[in-house]
């Protein structure tokens, strides 16, 4: 059966960039600058993505293109079939597993984005948010039918192929997430008081810059540009012989970070609008589903009209950042099904759903009818989130820039990079350099910091 690729390079690079953007631009960016010196982050965060993030997305990128081959099989070709091979597992297993509680999150943006258009959040004190959320996330009904729901538009989309599905939804919502967010940001900084709210993002104050500032770039950089999950090498799978590697990886690069420092513009001026402290509005689930709602009825009126299209508009941007890189990584693993075992994309794809949704059931119900079952003092979500972003991606992340620095033949590398000699590369020694010293180190720092030895040490 001939392989499918992307129809444009456009298409190519909404669809990676869609891969990227997800609800960590959201939910844990802006905090993390506010809490790190603004600015000061920030610049720190563009270095990491630079000397750590581009380096190793190019690899992943050129690994794919190469093979044309879902991610483990990508990784057993170049790796000529040694132990290496399992670094390609390893991404499909992870991009899994992420997905599996990654739905339910999912679902509950579309259940916030249903609150905000019926305008449900009119007269609720700020003290019932907390308890809406909860006691939606503890209802064994609610959130699995919005877990079904979102699963179901992923389902529709990946069955439809490659340029029919993938690129055609990246092409529409990767332009409207932008222009959503755009809108978002406009109407928060024309707040009375926004200007408190952006000088307190974009402000640098190298004061509280240490460290553990540092170490929180190198994760985020590392997290929101969805390394090692085996979705860019699956999408760089289906990019043509032409497709400038390192301009993509640029590009996306660019997309995700100006997505993340627009969300700080809609979060900031909000907050800074109705006199909140920001260092109190949580981060994560907090933030997003107790916080932000409370916030906006606030600073925009409480059931307003404006309330409830500003409303409606962020909780449906955060519902098209979670399906665009849901939809990544529900493909690592029907790529991976179909082509190892074998068997259509449809039958592929079904597998791969059927999969999630037992396993998301398993996620959503651990905070209601299954929350009294724990492994290492935690529920099924959280053992989830932390076994896959604690563990599974740093140490993913780190094998891939070791393999690509230290094993990938250098001449093979040059060749994909430069487009079989098209297109210069001055920047090769540069990149090896860094996939060979400095990302493994880097990386290194942040898997022992993530999973508490620098705590420990403290």
């Amino acid at each position: 059966m001939e392989r499918e690729n992307f129809g444009s390079k456009i298409g190519a690079i909404l669809a990676a960039a869609g891969s990227a953007v997800g609800l960590g631009n959201v939910w844990r960016f802006p905090i993390e600058t506010g809490e790190n010196g603004g600015a000061a982050f920030i610049i720190i965060y563009v270095l990491c993505i630079l000397l750590l993030g581009l380096p190793i997305m190019i690899s992943e990128f050129l690994i794919g293109r190469y093979t044309h081959a879902n991610t483990a099989g990508a990784f057993r070709i170049v790796s000529n079939g040694s132990p290496w091979k399992w670094v390609g597992r390893m991404g499909v297993f992870t991009g899994w597993f992420i997905m599996c509680y990654y739905v339910v999150v999912g679902g509950w943006t579309m259940h916030y984005t249903f609150l905000s258009v019926t305008n449900a959040f009119y007269e609720v004190p700020a003290s019932r948010y907390e308890d809406i959320f909860n006691h939606f996330v503890a209802n064994p009904w609610a959130p699995t039918l919005w877990l079904f729901l979102f699963i179901g538009i992923i389902h529709f989309v990946i069955t439809r192929g490659v340029q029919s599905g993938i690129e055609k939804s990246a092409k529409l919502m990767m332009p409207t997430l932008f222009a959503i967010t755009i809108f978002l940001a406009i109407c928060s900084v024309t707040l009375p008081g926004a200007s408190q709210g952006i000088e307190f993002l974009l402000r640098p104050d190298w004061s509280k810059v240490d460290s553990t500032t540092i170490l929180e770039a190198m994760g985020q950089a590392f997290y929101s540009l969805s390394l090692a999950m085996g979705c860019l090498c699956t999408y760089a799978s289906y990019f043509d012989k032409q497709t400038p590697l390192a301009k993509s990886a640029l590009n996306v690069s660019v997309i995700d970070t100006l997505i993340a420092i627009l969300a700080g513009f809609i979060i900031f001026p909000s907050v800074f609008n109705i006199g909140m402290n920001p260092n109190d509005v949580g981060v994560g689930a907090g933030l997003t589903f107790i916080s932000l709602p409370n916030v906006f009825q606030q600073a925009l009126g409480d059931g307003s009209f404006l309330a409830v299209v500003f409303s409606t508009a962020f909780y449906f941007l955060l519902f098209v950042a979670a399906l665009t890189s849901a939809i990544s990584l529900h493909e690592v693993a029907t790529a991976y099904v179909t082509e190892e075992f074998k068997m259509s994309r449809k039958k592929g794809a079904t597998i791969v759903t059927l999969t999630v949704l037992v396993l998301g059931a398993l996620c959503s119900l651990s905070f209601g009818p299954l929350s009294g079952v724990k492994l290492f003092d935690r529920n099924i979500f959280s053992l989830f989130d932390d076994l896959s972003g604690r563990i599974l991606l740093p140490l993913g992340g780190m094998l891939i820039s070791i393999f690509a620095g230290w094993v990938l033949d250098r001449k093979l590398y040059r060749d994909e990079l430069s487009n079989g000699g098209d297109m210069k590369t001055p920047y090769f020694k540069l990149l090896v350099f860094s996939l060979r010293y400095i990302a493994p180190l880097a990386i290194a720092l942040v898997f022992l910091d993530q999973i508490g030895v620098f705590a420990f040490l403290k």
